[in-house]
């Protein structure tokens, strides 16, 4: 059959692009084209030189060609005859310029790079010239020409395409379909939209928008930080299309994220911030009850718009000047309304990203966003991103000494994303690669990029000097009569507008500037959003250190009972058996509560009170020291849908949300994404959880700009649970310390809660407290890993239906406390070292008592254990870390301990000596240095 089908002319003409159709099937699932078919496209595939996905029809139609050389192909159309080797340079090119006609297209303004040279893209390479511009070709997929068409036609159809204002590069996407789709949507057309000349109108106006406030604000503001949009004032084009075609999809949310370039202008022309609230703030006239605040292109704002499809709310995330670590928060902000929303969330809520380009290229966090974008816990349903791509990082604007990639966007590459590069010079095009962008997220439900090829026409602020190291390209810049300019002349030229109409729109722009409002405003006065969260029950000034967290003992027996049930023909692993085993035995009272129990009871507890819950981290599911078992896995079945099951979800038939995910294999953007979703949903539990508490180092900026310090610079309020394993065990200076001290340096205000809970109950009414509680602050758990499986560290269910979080532990044996002349403070796991120590010396003149909560610092609670032991003219605190770590400076330079032990007692402090590593990686010199510190601890202490 093969022999015949290449034998004979059936193969071109109308059946090029059946052809085409196999082979990118097989490209995709072998077994999905006939087995005749498939052999030879395997034989094809070993073929030297062959390389699958290098414009994958050429090699392909080339030897078809070599296979029919001696028999032809019927004609392409009745009476016209076609050159077989020439046909095949057809469908050659063609695919060439899909592939490589954005090497080629017009994208820079500055026209500062000379076109590479591309033998591909030219037609001489398949032996075309002059002669052939008459000769009719069948033009396989090819959208952009009738089906039979002079090759003259098809060339020019194909540089207006690929080559023109718009590059698109996308034929590296695995899906035939989306790629189907973009040739469909942009070939047709050949990449130029037809606006009407309101539209026109309407896009110089944005133009006008975006150009007259940067020179307005930079005439009255003279030298004040900006960081100016001139030069890429199309990305206020983009956005408003972006707004309109969304809102007209059905989406009628959008949170935006972005760094500080041209964030001034989208806070005006495109959210409607009143201009009057921009020149306060320039003015050091705006009021504000933060304790620190923050600059004015760091805040952000939110608004309802009108759009064709109805109302729709914009929110800028507020972000620090760390670039693009917005870009996950946002996501997960995005995330966390989607699921407020249920099924047609990914439908209704859209996250933007906008970025740089050096940035964008150059900040990791970007490729672990881009890595779980389509991941079930993570995935949004596509992030539409916008590159402001002004060709300059700060002051390196030679792509070899910023990337090592071709463009700045290859990133998204890794995501099967279609970038869209535009030349920012013409508008009409970025308007329409925002909509078909646009259109492809809400389609598709993926990531999609935009790249706007602009300048800076400044420095990288207003006091800097860009001629300093880029003298070439600012002289071109200087030359440059600005994108409004060019597209205001063309569009007299048209005669879509009078000599004097652009002039006539600045100074009507610039008249309502100097009102403090705005010419065109979209925001829709009084308007609330039907999903808007009332945050204000949570936003106390006064700290809350606690509430009730008991519940009733029977409940917790139901809720035990929910725990340890599995759907029948479930098969558990034996080991996992016996611990749901225990724990069913711990509901009836007949076995104490281990750690896992207690944290599955209090998420329990609140689910079915309808506080959501989710837990997120690398293997949170099981639990990376094997204590949680959230998700429980059939024997018998992979781990899909079918063979996992997670007993928190399926408590009650009326109950709040559960989610458990394990996530990528990352801190940083992972922990962003769940500072985000908390920063969302008051009315959830949101726990992320280090692999081990010091893997938390590797999304330190998370910490630092958003998680500590939001609520001081943006008034964020987060009631985000960071669990944080910690604990000296011997397993080295990257297994032990969760960095105690940092945490506790970043202790201020009231700014979050710091604890290292020690027993079960105490995991229980904490996690409890973080939900119920009318307080939303952050919450850092140094959490156990020894402790999770430790014979004492136990509860009785009365303990958790009764009592409460205790931020203080004293004493728990009997001892005789005016014979107690020793008081020993700790924290964590140390405790139940320094317990047995004591109770095998007999060293009853020394009580032990418990810090949990470290900050905010229990003085009055710490206080009122000293007064039990008027005797104690000693007060030690005992830490596993080093000396210069962990809590100890704290605590000492914040004067807490000091306050509480009073002038009449000695203050000491025992501890592993000063380090520069958090813990040895040697197991012999670790057991010694825990043997010393115990009894150093509980022996004679050298004043």
């Amino acid at each position: 059959m093969m022999t015949q089908l290449f034998g004979n002319s059936y193969l071109f003409g109308g059946n090029a692009p059946f052809v085409e159709e196999l082979y990118e099937n097989y490209l995709d699932n072998p077994t999905s084209v006939p087995d005749e078919w498939r052999d030879y496209f395997d034989k094809l595939a070993q073929m030297p030189g062959f390389v699958a996905r290098d414009i994958p029809h050429a090699p392909v139609i080339a030897a078809f060609a070599e296979q029919a050389k001696n028999g032809g192909f019927r004609p392409a159309a009745a009476g016209v005859q076609v050159d077989d080797k020439k046909q095949v340079g057809v469908l050659q090119l063609i695919n060439a310029y899909r592939f490589m006609g954005t090497r080629w297209a017009n994208l820079d303004p500055l026209k500062r790079m000379p076109r590479p040279e591309l033998h591909e893209l030219d037609p001489s390479f398949y032996g075309f010239s002059d002669a052939d511009k008459n000769a009719t070709f069948n033009v396989g997929s090819f959208k952009g020409c009738p089906e039979h068409a002079p090759f003259g036609q098809l060339f020019e159809a194909l540089k207006e395409t690929y080559c023109g204002s718009v590059g698109v590069e996308y034929m590296y996407m695995s899906e035939i379909a989306e790629k189907r789709w973009i040739q469909e949507r942009l070939e047709p057309i050949r990449s130029k939209a037809a606006y009407t000349a309101e539209q026109k109108k309407r896009l110089l106006e944005r133009l006008t928008a975006a150009e007259t406030l940067e020179r307005y604000l930079h005439t009255r503001y003279v030298g004040q930080k900006r960081f100016s949009l001139e030069g890429g004032e199309s990305l206020i084009v983009s956005m408003d299309e972006l707004v309109r075609v969304a809102g007209g999809l059905g989406v009628d949310e959008i949170v935006i994220g972005m760094a500080h370039r041209g964030r001034l202008n989208v806070l005006v022309n495109t959210l409607g911030k009143a201009p009057s609230m921009l020149f306060d703030e320039f003015e050091g006239k705006k009021a504000s009850d933060l304790s620190a605040g923050d600059v004015k292109y760091h805040m952000g704002y939110s608004s309802d718009v009108a759009t064709p499809g109805g109302p729709c709310h914009l929110t800028l995330a507020f972000n620090p000047s760390h670039l693009e670590i917005v870009n996950p928060v946002v996501v997960g902000s995005v995330y966390s309304r989607q699921t407020r929303r249920g099924e047609n969330g990914k439908d209704k809520v859209l996250p933007v990203l906008i970025h740089g380009d050096a940035a964008v290229a150059g900040q990791g966090v970007n490729q672990e966003m881009i890595n779980f974008a389509q991941t079930r816990g993570y995935g949004t349903g596509g992030t539409v991103h916008i590159v402001v791509n002004n060709q300059i990082g700060f002051t390196t604007s030679d792509p070899r000494d910023y990337r090592s990639s071709l463009y700045c966007t290859d990133i998204f590459k890794m995501a099967d994303a279609p970038i869209f590069h535009v030349n920012g010079d013409d508008p009409e095009a970025v308007a329409l690669v925002t909509q078909v962008a646009m259109e492809f997220r809400q389609k598709f439900k993926k990531d999609v990029v935009i790249d706007i090829i602009c300048f800076r026409k400044l420095g990288h602020n207003e006091q800097d000097e860009p001629m300093v190291t880029q003298p070439l390209m600012y002289k071109k810049i200087s030359q440059h009569p600005g994108t409004r300019k060019l597209y205001a002349d063309r569009l007299v030229a048209e005669g879509v507008l009078a000599a004097d109409g652009p002039d006539e729109m600045i100074k009507e722009y610039r008249a309502h500037l100097d009102k403090g409002e705005l010419l065109y405003n979209p925001v829709l006065a009084g308007y609330k959003h039907p999903m808007t969260i009332d945050w204000s029950p949570f936003l106390t000034k006064k700290y809350i250190p606690n509430c009730d967290t008991t519940v009733p003992l029977k409940e917790l027996k139901r809720l035990a009972e929910r725990l340890t049930t599995t759907p029948e023909g479930f098969t558990l692993h034996s080991r996992v058996k016996k611990i749901i085993d225990d724990r069913r035995a711990m509901g009836e009272g007949t076995l104490p509560i281990d750690w896992g129990m207690a944290e599955n009871l209090a998420y329990a507890s609140l689910l079915v009170s309808g506080y959501g819950v989710r837990i997120s981290g690398e293997d949170v599911g099981r639990g990376t020291f094997f204590h949680r078992h959230a998700a429980l896995h059939d024997q018998n079945r992979e781990n899909w849908a079918a063979g996992t099951y997670h007993p928190l979800a399926n408590l009650q038939e009326k109950q709040a949300g559960f989610q458990c995910w394990d996530s990528v294999l990352s801190e940083e953007a992972v922990l962003a994404f769940d500072y985000g979703y908390a920063s969302a949903n008051p009315y959830e539990l949101v726990v992320w959880e280090g692999q081990f508490g010091d893997f938390a180092n590797g999304a330190q900026v998370v910490i630092d700009q958003f998680i500590a310090s939001g609520e001081a610079k943006w008034g964020r309020a987060c009631g985000l649970t960071m669990l944080l394993p910690h604990g000296y065990e011997g397993q080295g200076p990257e297994h032990s310390s969760a960095r105690i001290e940092r945490y506790m340096q970043l202790c201020a205000e009231m700014n979050m809660e710091v604890c290292q809970p020690t027993t079960p109950a105490q995991i229980f009414h904490l996690l409890r407290r973080q939900a119920v509680r009318n307080q939303r602050k952050p919450l850092i758990v140094f959490s156990p890993k020894s402790l999770l499986r430790h014979k004492d560290a136990i509860a009785s269910l009365d303990d958790l239906a009764g009592g409460r979080f205790q931020e203080v532990i004293g004493e728990t044996d009997k001892l005789d406390a005016k014979k107690v002349t020793r008081l020993i403070l700790c924290s964590g796991k140390v405790y139940y070292d320094l317990v047995a120590a004591r109770r095998e010396k007999k060293a009853n003149h020394i009580a032990i008592a418990r810090v949990e909560q470290l900050y905010p610092f229990p003085d009055e609670a710490l206080k009122a254990e000293l007064a039990k032991y008027p005797k104690a003219t000693e007060v030690v605190w005992v830490q596993d870390e080093p000396r210069n770590q962990g809590a100890w400076y704290w605590l000492a330079s914040r004067q807490h301990l000091v306050r509480s032990v009073g002038e009449k007692r000695h203050l000491l402090l025992v501890s592993r000596p000063a380090s520069a590593s958090p813990a040895v990686g040697y197991a012999a010199k670790h057991a010694l240095q825990q043997k010393t510190l115990i009894e150093s601890a509980l022996g004679k202490i050298e004043y």
